[in-house]
């Protein structure tokens, strides 16, 4: 693949443009030069790939830029400000809202992956087309999952399915959609996955003459009215089945809407006409049509839905839109920056049909953590929706399960705080009403109302209604929370036997502060006060390293009193001594192989002394562990050698095992055992035990081998 092939898709583009799209192409394969995807494959292509994607979306050239260039402030030199300085300030922009804090240590890979995303989720909502990068980003990892290990497909299949499908449902973008959630399921489900596509495809002749029956009958009748239509069939997706036999307990032969017939006219009346039609032709099942012309759906998604009973009683379903419905059914968002005849394509109503990706900013800072602020979005990604009107007819769609409290905050924050009622249909309801489509609202309002109550946190669904009551909170008692907040702490920092002055107002809280998007110490205490979050967890993030050492300085000293034969007669010149401590039994860990110039943690074993790894081993990477944890420190006046393997991936080709020997050897290092083995992706795979000094004699050795041609990959080995 080549920028031949993404010319193709843009050669309708403006001149200008096509040769800023090339130049980008450029600069990301300079950047990217000499970098490899797992697959082997030169990395340049992955970022095409994705551009290619972009492109099919008809996204502009801004866009497609930054697709191109998305990785390489995250993986080459190259910085945002360059981009900025030669791209422009909108792209760069978009790539610096795509790139991951890699530069920050986070506490668990979880930790890690939710600020990730709402890094993301801030971007996204001041320019939306973050997001569509990222979109067609995750489409072609996920289209290339084959050459990772299998827990790591399925981590990034769920993922897919949990975020970045249901965004995509969002922005309408239906044949990306499609796409993710098929291919997720394929990896998390296979057998089942596997099980549907067989079934398909057996009924899949019957499914073709059933439609053709349909198209013929339908035809006719339009002809006759002198209505212009384009008819065609298509099968329900893979997992949109398997989700419904799952929702609806339900075997494969049992469910009859397998395929959906679409129709697509000219203008709104002949939508409205074939409609009639249809139900003259095929009698409709009671309660299934929708009017999604009417009442789009939030995504901009437009269209008449009706299923009806068909030739030998099959019931199926019968889509009737325009082209430009069409359009935005199948880019949704998308369809705002895409080129039609060189012309971009405005929606004016672009922005207001994105409120809930704006609503993101409103209410993202009144959540402290990241892990709660992703589980908030992916609730509102899941929920199904309902629409309730006005007394005046007004529409508004709603999560499922939302009550009379989440409709008057989505109305104005001002109406929702001075909420004291609610009618429904004309009737008075109580605040946790769980309201259904259709219904008729008036929300009850006084001047003389104190404000919500604390309990409608537990009645409210939406996140958009939690947070402006949080901040009603925030607001209206703020140096109450402030005292409250600072009580609970030092409350709970007491039951962890400490004494509150060694930490609040020190360097620990700050970072908290931090940790946590807070801009004063006021603004953390507010936050505990009026429950925002929880006091026990900031006293134990506080005090983690006061409690480990603790616990580490009681299990040492308990350990040296009860196991005197831990010290040994001669000191060992292994290069390692214990901190604190003298003449104990000391050894190397075989999983990680430590090396001097690695940071190492001693780890107290049962009667065999202290054995030392490498800080980042997983093994020593647990709150069980944590507690027979001690510093140790490399000496530097002993001189020894250290036994290190290495594992090499490269292209399967003769003579490779000899040149990569030969590069070790050209660095005076000694080779205990080499071993290689090939698979049937053409890549060679190396095992290498050498004999090293310390950590810069490893890294002139990877560094020479990687000169080796062919070599992807060089890692040590933890056992």
């Amino acid at each position: 693949m080549n920028i031949q092939a993404l010319l193709v898709k843009i050669k309708d583009y403006p001149q200008q443009d096509i040769e800023r799209i090339t130049s980008a192409y450029e600069e990301a394969a300079r950047a990217h030069e000499g970098q490899k995807r797992i697959s082997g494959e030169d990395y340049i292509i992955h970022p095409l790939s994705v551009a290619i994607i972009t492109a099919e979306l008809k996204l502009d050239a801004v866009t497609i830029m930054a697709a191109l260039l998305h990785d390489v402030v995250e993986d080459t030199p190259v910085t945002t400000e360059e981009i900025e300085k030669k791209f422009g300030k909108d792209v760069a922009m978009l790539v610096d809202g795509v790139t991951k804090l890699s530069k920050i240590k986070y506490q668990t890979k979880e930790e890690q992956q939710a600020e990730n995303l709402r890094k993301m989720f801030m971007a996204m909502a001041k320019d939306i087309r973050v997001l569509l990068i990222k979109l067609a980003d995750r489409l072609n990892n996920i289209r290339t999952l084959k050459p990772l290990p299998p827990e790591k497909q399925k981590r990034i299949a769920q993922e897919t399915l949990e975020i970045f499908a249901p965004l995509a449902h969002r922005l309408g973008i239906s044949t990306v959609k499609w796409e993710l959630e098929d291919i997720a399921f394929r990896y998390i489900e296979p057998s089942q996955y596997y099980r549907i596509v067989n079934l398909m495809t057996q009924k899949r002749r019957d499914r073709e003459q059933f439609i053709d029956q349909i198209n013929l009958e339908l035809r006719t009748r339009l002809d006759q009215m002198e209505i212009s239509a384009d008819i065609s069939g298509r099968p329900k997706h893979i997992y949109s089945i398997h989700r419904k036999m799952v929702s609806q307990n339900k075997r494969f032969d049992e469910i009859y809407d397998l395929l959906a017939v679409r129709v697509i006219v000219e203008n709104i009346k002949d939508c409205y006409a074939v409609l009639g039609v249809v139900h003259t032709i095929w009698k409709p099942m009671p309660g299934r049509f929708k009017d999604y012309i009417a009442m789009p759906k939030v995504n901009m998604y437009q269209s008449l839905h009706t299923t009806v009973i068909g030739p030998q009683g099959k019931p199926f379903e019968i889509q009737i839109r325009t082209l430009d419905m069409h359009q935005t059914a199948e880019l949704g968002i998308a369809a705002h920056w895409a080129y039609k005849e060189n012309k971009k394509i405005h929606n004016n109503n672009y922005e207001q049909k994105l409120g809930w990706f704006k609503e993101i900013l409103d209410w993202q800072h009144d959540v402290g953590d990241a892990n709660e602020f992703v589980e908030n979005i992916k609730y509102d990604l899941y929920a199904e929706d309902v629409f309730v009107f006005t007394p005046k007819g007004d529409v508004f769609e709603l999560p499922a399960g939302s009550v009379p409290i989440d409709f008057a905050y989505r109305v104005h924050t001002d109406v929702g705080n001075s909420t004291v009622g609610a009618k429904i249909n004309g009737r008075i309801v109580t605040l946790d009403y769980r309201l259904k489509t259709g219904d008729i609202i008036e929300i009850l309002t006084s001047k003389q109302s104190f404000g919500p109550s604390r309990d409608w946190l537990k009645i409210a669904q939406s996140s958009q209604a939690k947070a402006k009551i949080r901040n009603w909170f925030k607001k209206q008692k703020r140096d109450e929370n402030i005292q409250k907040g600072r009580e609970m702490l030092e409350k709970e920092l007491r039951k962890l036997n400490f004494e509150p002055g060694d930490f609040l107002g020190h360097q620990q809280l700050q970072e908290m502060i931090k940790k946590f998007n807070f801009s004063h110490e006021s603004d953390l205490y507010a936050a505990i006060g009026y429950n925002g979050i929880s006091a026990h967890q900031i006293a134990m993030r506080l005090t983690e390293k006061q409690r480990h050492d603790q616990a580490r300085d009681n299990h040492l000293t308990a350990l040296l009193e009860a196991k005197p034969v831990l010290k040994h007669k001669k000191k060992q010149p292994l290069g390692v001594r214990v901190k604190g401590v003298d003449n104990l039994l000391v050894r190397f860990s075989k999983c990680c192989s430590p090396v001097p110039g690695d940071d190492i943690v001693g780890y107290i074993t049962k009667g065999r002394g202290v054995s030392v790894h490498r800080l980042d081993c997983p093994n020593v990477q647990n709150e069980e562990n944590a507690q027979r944890l001690i510093p140790v420190e490399w000496e530097s006046d002993v001189e020894t050698s250290y036994t290190v393997e290495l594992e090499i991936t490269g292209l399967d080709r003769p003579l490779l095992l000899n040149e990569v020997m030969q590069a070790v050897s050209e660095t005076k290092t000694d080779i205990n055992a080499a071993s290689g083995k090939g698979d049937r992706n053409k890549r060679a795979i190396i095992l290498l035990t050498i004999s090293i000094r310390n950590v810069e004699h490893l890294r002139t050795i990877v560094e020479r081998i990687k000169r080796v041609r062919d070599i992807y990959t060089v890692r040590r080995v933890m056992q």
